[in-house]
């Protein structure tokens, strides 16, 4: 049997330190992209202290600086061949509006235009891999109503409103990647981990803040959160259920609007012209 080589983003702390401890015990060689290095270079020792496994490796990548999401990608193709599993896990919310160092809407930035940077980047080692690309999406993508024409929502701004824009982003990411990259043997997934009690939400401010504190008590743990993550990554013989949505292990059904085949593909063009990808 093959060592499983896997990337993933946001792996310090909630559900992605949980997936990655998870898939370190099944023996992947586990890549954590990670912003804060030092943070990155502790969940390694923990994770090889814990699991026996050595094949832990950090790697610097701040999603929210393409120049940086560039550097990762550089980076591990120069040291390896192939990659299996890619989990684009990481994912904020911003209470106010923020830009990133290139000048783009932050949740927009970390949520989905870093992660499609990433994956298009590392899309030979993927194709070599025959890999499954994991994003993490939510059913908060169900009351998303995106507008193409304020991408960068200068014109109407809320936190909860620009996260739900995003997760239905990660869904149309999913189908476009499943679509486009079926003929190469790379299958795409995206799911909704639960409502997890994480740090998400951290900064929340006001009545979204108090909404938040009465939601903790029903909230699951990162480890039941990676829950889903860790069964589509692992899980055989997924292969026909490419470009859907998982929630709790499952299948399940995604809000209409994430079918909007002309939507999905306005997004693709504006991402590759955004992140510089040479189409």
């Amino acid at each position: 049997m093959s060592i499983k080589t896997t990337v993933i983003t946001g792996a310090t702390s909630g559900i992605g330190k949980e997936t990655a401890l998870a898939l370190a015990k099944q023996d992947h060689a586990v890549y954590m992209l990670v912003r804060n290095t030092e943070k990155g270079e502790q969940l390694k020792r923990e994770l090889i202290s814990e699991t026996g496994n050595q094949a832990i490796f950090v790697v610097r990548c701040d999603l929210t600086d393409l120049q940086s999401v560039r550097d990762a990608a550089d980076e591990l193709k120069a040291k390896l061949f192939n990659i299996n599993i890619l989990i684009n896990n990481a994912g904020g919310a911003f209470p106010e509006r923020q830009l990133s160092k290139d000048g783009f809407e932050m949740t927009f930035a970390l949520n989905h235009l870093g992660h499609f940077l990433l994956t298009e980047s590392l899309m030979p080692l993927l194709q070599k891999g025959h890999a499954r690309i994991i994003n993490i999406s939510s059913e908060g993508h169900k009351s998303a109503k995106p507008d193409f024409d304020d991408l960068q929502m200068e014109k109407s701004y809320t936190g909860l409103k620009a996260y739900g824009i995003t997760k239905l982003y990660n869904i149309y990411f999913t189908k476009s990647l499943a679509e486009k990259y079926r003929q190469t043997g790379i299958t795409a997934y995206a799911l909704h981990p639960g409502v997890v009690n994480t740090n998400i939400w951290k900064e929340a401010k006001g009545f979204l803040r108090t909404i938040i504190w009465l939601l903790k008590p029903f909230m699951i743990s990162p480890q039941q959160g990676a829950e889903t993550t860790i069964y589509v990554a692992t899980q055989p013989k997924l292969e026909q259920k490419s470009g859907l949505y998982f929630k709790k292990c499952k299948v399940a059904k995604t809000a209409p609007n994430a079918d909007n085949a002309a939507a999905r593909n306005r997004l693709w063009e504006l991402s590759v012209k955004l992140s510089g990808i040479k189409a």
